[in-house]
């Protein structure tokens, strides 16, 4: 290709180096100068322009990037339409995205102007997300060097997304006396919001003395029911001769692998009975941050089994301490609106600090409309999205005070045990298409549509790649818009906690927007009832 200057009656037919504007002509890179152009840009008085012109063999960009992301197996992937060099590719699955390095960097050393970027080894990703890039450097290249490019990707796999499989999985989980009861069963809802992401389920808990006999008779006992067994020891492993591997091989099964270069996750133990995997996990795995655990369980559900020279290969980059959500790159298309921002409005819970015969908050009434509907009827205002709404504690009455009002019912019936079973039910019924959740108390009755709206607007102002947080005079307060790069943390919270800790660790910029005093006033006593105005019900 050939790139520099050229007489502008000369330059029909051939590629735009740059962006030209003259007067109310704009022309971007790229584009073929017509007829029309040329005598456009003469009227506008340029002489000159600066040009690409393709050799004879050398294909445009975008034919160029579209061969070779045709080159590559479709299966589980979604590829976007070339534009300006670039396909986008992205996952269709929940599953496993798994790359190989070798093969990425042959293609990339093909030539500099072809180039492949894609997420790192073995990153779990659902439904939407990119998990690679083609880009062309130049506007034209050989046709020779995109054959090559396309018949490596036909013979070699650069990446594959794996999908998740379901499995039926047991928990046996150790006694010992330091081991208080709530930590055992805070562990069995953390395991089972991390195998939800894959839509398996724990079906079974065995609670056992931690001693090997008592874990060996467990495991002989529910491997026949089960396809995968967590085995979550009292006390940590200190060899591998320790409880959880003994149990293993009494069980008649065998220990791949106990450690792993991963920090939290080090003492996790890997086996199996028959063709029935045993995790043996690290004690970091009662909490719901990422850690060595999820590597492992991670490649298991996608169908694969990590050797001991896979474990031993994970200390470069096994380090975790906290892992921010990197923005992606932006599809280079016509620009489109928004993928929808969805209301949770949360009115599950069971308003204790109303005390004993003190009514239920949500059905106080106010100039004649109870709070409930007051709060709903003020989302649905907004017209931002569709409107879920979480429903638990005296859920019939909830729902009657919002009869007629065309939003969406979750019911929580887990909703004694706090505010994350309601955060967790709302986020499983949004759309798979929603870039964020707004998160909004149903008895906050100050919040207007007005209040929502500007929260949605300066979420669409940052890309959909920011947390956005209502605030009064500085101080933290609600809503909150979660975007989509934090549904998966949220999925995994427990108990009576929020997304305080999500939105402060996610690496994702927090943006501020003042609300005034309305986003602290929440109304949680009969007295602060009475004194906002409201009338309590029974």
């Amino acid at each position: 290709m050939k790139f520099g200057a050229v007489k502008l009656s000369a330059a029909e037919g051939v590629l735009l180096a740059h962006a030209v504007k003259a007067g109310d002509l704009r022309l971007p890179k790229g584009h073929v100068l017509t007829s029309a152009d040329i005598a456009a840009l003469a009227q506008a008085g340029i002489a000159e322009i600066i040009v690409a012109q393709p050799d004879r063999g050398d294909l445009l960009e975008n034919e160029a990037a579209a061969r070779i992301a045709a080159a590559i197996a479709p299966d589980h992937l979604r590829f976007s339409a070339a534009a300006t060099g670039r396909v986008n590719i992205y996952s269709r699955v929940h599953g496993l995205f798994v790359a190989t390095r070798e093969t990425v960097d042959k293609l990339n050393r093909i030539d500099p102007a072809i180039t492949l970027a894609c997420l790192a080894d073995h990153v779990p990703v659902k439904p939407g997300d990119m998990v690679a890039t083609i880009k062309i450097i130049p506007l034209a290249l050989a046709g020779s060097l995109v054959e090559q490019a396309e018949t490596l990707l036909r013979t070699h796999t650069a990446f594959e997304v794996k999908p998740f499989a379901a499995r039926n999985a047991a928990l046996i989980a150790t006694e010992l006396p330091s081991l208080k009861r709530q930590v055992m069963d805070k562990t069995h809802a953390v395991l089972a919001a991390r195998l939800r992401q894959s839509a398996s389920q724990l079906t079974t808990e065995r609670r056992v003395a931690h001693m090997e006999d008592a874990v060996a008779a467990a495991i002989d006992d529910l491997k026949a029911d089960h396809d995968l067994i967590v085995v979550f020891g009292a006390s940590a492993v200190a060899d591998s001769d320790d409880v959880i591997p003994a149990a293993i091989r009494r069980a008649g099964g065998t220990v791949d692998h106990v450690g792993m270069p991963v920090d939290p996750g080090n003492l996790i133990v890997l086996g199996r009975v028959g063709k029935v995997p045993v995790i043996g996990a690290p004690g970091c795995a009662r909490s719901p941050r990422e850690n060595g655990f999820d590597w492992v369980l991670d490649r298991i559900l996608a169908g694969e089994w990590p050797s001991p020279h896979d474990i031993t290969g994970l200390g470069v980059g096994g380090l975790l301490k906290e892992i921010p959500t990197r923005p992606q790159p932006r599809e280079p298309a016509a620009p489109k609106a928004l993928r929808p921002v969805e209301t949770v409005v949360l009115a599950a819970g069971r308003a204790s600090r109303m005390g004993l015969g003190g009514g239920h908050k949500l059905l106080a009434t106010f100039d004649g409309v109870p709070l409930v509907r007051r709060s709903v009827v003020t989302a649905l205002a907004a017209d931002i999205g569709r409107v879920i709404v979480v429903t638990g504690h005296r859920e019939a009455e909830i729902r009657a005070a919002l009869g007629g009002l065309p939003v969406t019912f979750v019911s929580n019936p887990d909703y004694l045990s706090g505010m994350a079973s309601s955060l967790t039910s709302g986020l499983a019924a949004l759309d798979q298409g929603a870039s964020g959740m707004l998160v909004m108390l149903a008895d906050m009755p100050g919040i207007t549509a007005g209040d929502l709206r500007r929260l949605v607007d300066t979420f669409a102002a940052e890309g959909g790649s920011a947390v956005i947080r209502a605030t009064a005079g500085g101080q933290r307060g609600n809503p909150v818009i979660l975007p989509r790069q934090t549904f998966a943390a949220i999925g995994r919270l427990v108990g009576d906690v929020g997304a305080r800790h999500i939105v402060e660790g996610c690496g994702l910029p927090v943006i501020d927007v003042e609300l005034g005093a309305a986003a602290r006033l929440d109304l949680d006593t009969p007295e602060q009832i009475i004194a906002a105005g409201g009338i309590l019900e029974e």
